[in-house]
């Protein structure tokens, strides 16, 4: 299979990153301008930004947890010659699980939605390392 099909679901999953990002300045500055927050401690202290900054930040930084996982068995894939229409369903169930996170941590911020977003995010991400793992082992 074309190595191109892990390309794509890489980068919508860091396209999610980088459009949180943007989110986080826009969603900082309003909370600036309305007033509140010394820009001063705000270097340095997360806790005087208001929920609505913090529920961004923090998945903001959710970005840089599992998704590293992600990136690292998607390169390991195409490295090892095994993308597969498997593989590539895997890697597009798992950024789907992580947009679908995102999604609720940003809205409603339902931690049991959340969570079951994250652990099928998990268990896929443990199927890519079966994949990889068994490329690897020439099986």
């Amino acid at each position: 299979m074309n190595t191109s099909g892990l390309v794509w679901p890489m980068l919508v999953q860091a396209s999610l990153t980088i459009f949180l990002f943007f989110l986080l300045g826009r969603v900082r500055t309003a909370a600036f301008k309305r007033g509140g927050v010394e820009i001063k401690r705000a270097a340095l202290h997360a806790d005087v930004w208001p929920d609505e900054v913090l529920k961004v930040s923090n998945n903001l930084q959710n970005q840089f947890e599992t998704p590293v996982l992600f990136y690292v068995l998607c390169f390991s894939l195409i490295a090892l010659n095994a993308v597969t229409p498997l593989a590539v369903g895997l890697a597009w169930l798992y950024v789907a699980s992580r947009l679908a996170h995102a999604w609720v941590h940003l809205g409603s911020n339902h931690v049991p939605s959340r969570f079951r977003f994250f652990v099928v995010g998990l268990l896929t991400l443990m199927a890519l390392v079966v994949l990889v793992a068994l490329k690897a082992l020439g099986i």
